[in-house]
Parts: C-alpha cells; sequence; structure tokens
C-alpha cells in the first residue's frame, strides 16, 4: 500500500499565505507526478497544481501567479506554496501521488486524507 500525510492547513487571513506538505510512503518503486487536488463545500473536486518528475508543472488558472507547487523525488515529498490567498480558495486540499509499486511493478494512484484550508475575508 501507498500512504500519503498531508499537513500545512489552517486558517488564515486573505492575503496571507499557507504552506501544504505531502509525503508518500510505502510501497513506492518510482514515482511518476504528484499533484494537489481541492474540493470546496458544493463543488467537485478539481486540479489547483501538478508537477510531473523530471517534467514539468501545470496549474489551474484561478491560482497561477498566487501558488507554487515544487517536489522532492528522492523523498517522494511534494510542496504547495500559496501565497496571497482569498476566500475563494477555502477547500480541502487532497494530495494525490501517482507511481509504480515495488516487486510488483504495477501502477498505484493514491491519494491523501485532506487538510481544510480556511480562508477568511
Amino acid at each position: 500500500q501507498v500512504q500519503l500525510v498531508e499537513s500545512g492547513g489552517g486558517l488564515v487571513q486573505a492575503g496571507g499565505s499557507l504552506r501544504l506538505s505531502c509525503a508518500a510512503s510505502g510501497n513506492i518503486y518510482s514515482m511518476n507526478a504528484m499533484g494537489w487536488y481541492r474540493q470546496a463545500p458544493g463543488k467537485q473536486r478539481e486540479l489547483v497544481a501538478g508537477i510531473i518528475f523530471g517534467g514539468g508543472t501545470n496549474y489551474a488558472d484561478s491560482v497561477k501567479g498566487r501558488f507554487s507547487i515544487s517536489g522532492d523525488n528522492a523523498k517522494n515529498t511534494v510542496y504547495l506554496q500559496m501565497n496571497s490567498l482569498k476566500p475563494e480558495d477555502t477547500a480541502v486540499y487532497y494530495c494525490n501521488a501517482e507511481g509504480t509499486r515495488r516487486y510488483v511493478r504495477s501502477a498505484f494512484v493514491a491519494w491523501g486524507q485532506g487538510t481544510l484550508v480556511n480562508v477568511s475575508s
């Protein structure tokens, strides 16, 4: 199994910053990509930012210029630096990872448990 543990959420005032972290562990042979999704009340889960190890990054239009994703392939970790936060950024943020399992070498997709980001106006 692959486990993702997120941290860094919380309550912040509009205009403030937060940094989310996610660490993957378990039966991992290689990690291909990691990313952050979010789900606000009454809305569908949406991609916020993603990173392909050895490739590039992509962002939702709504966060471009404010959020920055980075990762450490060797440590199977991903970070999301969120600046200039807005009330509309309020959501549960989920870490996502895609890679290959050790031994059986099958693909996996894993999700974290979610961390709440609450931006007050």
